[in-house]
């Protein structure tokens, strides 16, 4: 359970919320307007809350990377023309997020009326976590509520600093997705599997290594299992793997049976010798290896089937990270049969990453996992049982200890 205060344990009735959220969204390369408002959407329920306690909302987000500086592309004002309408009510722009003329501004906010600040990171203080400018982003409210879970493991001026200066809760986002991870990390119904893709073992070494004690299987793909396949002998071709965690991958080999897990790899690829759509491919067993100048590029229809039936039976499911490489097909196909697996368990099913929540929204399938995770980075470092800096600067519950990240 969270044991950080939420929006619903503290007295927000009335007072001026300076609210953290994640507006990070993809803009119209033509149009400039807002392309995906997922994470507008995410935010509805906390936005809600606080209008229905009569708050006056000053909104805090960055957009992109500019770096420090004033980039006009990616300015909020596009944003807020999509978030008035899904709050049906107007949204104030401001000029900055900073300084005397957006204090005013926030000031004379009436109850109900909603105010966006201008993108954070045109500041270089804000990923500096600085202590003026997180001072000066906390005189825009009484309270502050950080709603934004995928900037959580950022230790930024809006994420961290302002905390030292205002009252700090959790929104209602940011408290569903800290109280699933838990329940994924620390009370999960057993029996657990893991499934994990991506290019790299290095960035998931530390998910596997946390929840292997308590796996029943990991099932591997992507770019890390053809390191695995290394480490075991199979011959990878050219494929894409990390010599230098191949004792990475045996240490795991060897520490699971020892927790009473197992590893699954893939037993047959898709195979190219290039990632380039209409590319020669075929696909080749274990036995049979990738050749030479080749590259396991995808899991293979046996390998979805061998992965289907070490799901099964499983009352918690992770998946983070596509299978193959996802963003060009036919190489997307093994991602997107396990996302129609992985949505058709009777389990508590928990997704996260951004290719893995794209799959499940080409299967429209997205409804059928338990929760999909808001933040990839943030997910991944619970997932790996790092405490994230954004949580664990809010308050803690009356009488109870200072929670870890999750």
């Amino acid at each position: 359970m969270l044991r950080k205060m939420t929006v619903r344990d503290y007295p927000v009735d009335g007072k001026r919320a300076l609210i953290r959220v994640d507006f990070n969204v993809p803009l119209d390369r033509q149009t400039g307007a807002a392309a995906d408002d997922t994470r507008l959407r995410a935010s509805l329920p906390t936005l809600r809350y606080l209008l229905r306690r009569g708050c006056a909302l000053v909104l805090c987000s960055h957009l992109g990377r500019p770096n420090g500086s004033v980039v006009e592309a990616l300015r909020m004002a596009p944003v807020a023309t999509r978030l008035e309408r899904l709050l049906r009510r107007p949204v104030l722009v401001a000029r900055d997020c900073v300084g005397a003329a957006v204090e005013r501004q926030s000031a004379a906010l009436q109850p109900g009326q909603v105010l966006l600040l201008e993108n954070l990171r045109f500041h270089p203080e804000e990923e500096e976590n600085d202590p003026r400018f997180s001072r000066m982003l906390a005189r825009h409210g009484e309270v502050f509520v950080n709603d934004a879970f995928g900037t959580a493991h950022r230790a930024h001026a809006s994420t961290v600093g302002v905390a030292a200066y205002l009252p700090a809760v959790a929104g209602l986002l940011m408290a569903r997705e800290v109280r699933f991870l838990d329940m994924v990390v620390s009370h999960p119904r057993r029996p657990v599997a893991l499934m994990l893709g991506g290019a790299k073992i290095s960035d998931k070494i530390g998910v596997l290594r946390h929840l292997l004690p308590k796996l029943t299987v990991a099932c591997l793909g992507g770019g890390m299992a053809n390191t695995f396949w290394k480490a075991r002998g199979i011959e990878v071709g050219a494929s894409l793997t990390e010599d230098d965690q191949i004792g990475v991958a045996r240490a795991i080999d060897a520490e699971a049976p020892r927790y009473g897990a197992r590893v699954e790899l893939p037993v047959d690829a898709v195979v190219a010798r290039e990632a380039v759509a209409g590319a020669e491919h075929r696909i080749v067993t274990v036995a049979e290896g990738v050749p030479p100048g080749w590259k396991a590029l995808d899991i293979g229809p046996a390998s979805v089937e061998r992965f289907q039936r070490a799901l099964a039976g499983a009352r918690t499911v992770v998946w983070n990270g596509p299978l193959g490489v996802f963003e060009v097909p036919p190489f997307d196909a093994g991602t997107l049969a396990m996302a129609r697996v992985v949505a058709g368990l009777d389990a508590l099913t928990f997704a996260g990453g951004g290719d893995t929540v794209a799959a499940l929204e080409r299967t429209g399938l997205v409804g059928r996992i338990t929760h999909v995770s808001t933040g990839g980075g943030a997910s991944l470092e619970c997932l790996e049982g790092k405490t994230l800096p954004g949580v664990a600067a809010l308050l803690d519950k009356p009488g109870r200890r200072t929670a870890r990240g999750a």
